[in-house]
């Protein structure tokens, strides 16, 4: 199977801010941006993998590091930075641009991790992803580490569903 280009899975997606999107601090809800974050990083596997369907593996982190307000607008870009086997490591990065002075800023950034599936919905394999710019090359070289701390974290959360009731507490 022939590597690809991390540019070749890129998304991006620009959207205004709407009032019906907004939090009561006039700010974008998170959970809005988590929709499109992963609305964008599912194209972004899709396209990598070339396959019709793709599924959600993990979300390992998304960062709101500034808030976004009705006057910006909102671009999620997706593109795939590391892969497994089967699996696919997605980075989003959000750039909210205040459409009045055109001051642009990170507001979030975020790794989601997809799983490419057959027709019989079993995993199959991926291409491998080729870095070229410093960015997309800096969040290779760092994906093996992610990798393996999201395999840690998978085992925790296995280890701790262990523990969970699945008894309603209404009938303790």
């Amino acid at each position: 199977m022939e590597a690809k280009k991390a540019k070749d899975s890129r998304i991006v997606n620009t959207a205004q801010v709407l009032s019906v999107d907004l939090n009561n601090y006039n700010t974008l809800f998170g959970g809005v941006l988590m929709k499109k974050l992963d609305d964008a990083a599912t194209l972004s596997a899709r396209r990598h993998s070339r396959v019709k369907e793709c599924v959600t593996a993990s979300t390992d982190s998304i960062d709101f590091l500034c808030p976004i307000h009705q006057t910006d607008s909102v671009c999620v870009e997706s593109f795939v930075t590391y892969t497994g086997r089967t699996s696919m490591e997605i980075f989003c990065k959000v750039i909210a641009e205040d459409i009045l002075t055109g001051e642009r800023r990170i507001a979030a950034t975020a790794f989601l991790t997809f799983v490419a599936l057959g027709e019989d919905k079993r995993p199959v394999e991926v291409p491998a992803v080729v870095p070229e710019t410093e960015e997309e090359k800096f969040l290779y070289n760092t994906g093996k580490e992610r990798a393996e701390i999201r395999k840690f974290r998978r085992e925790k959360s296995k280890e701790l569903a262990r523990y969970i009731t699945l008894e309603k507490p209404w009938d303790k």
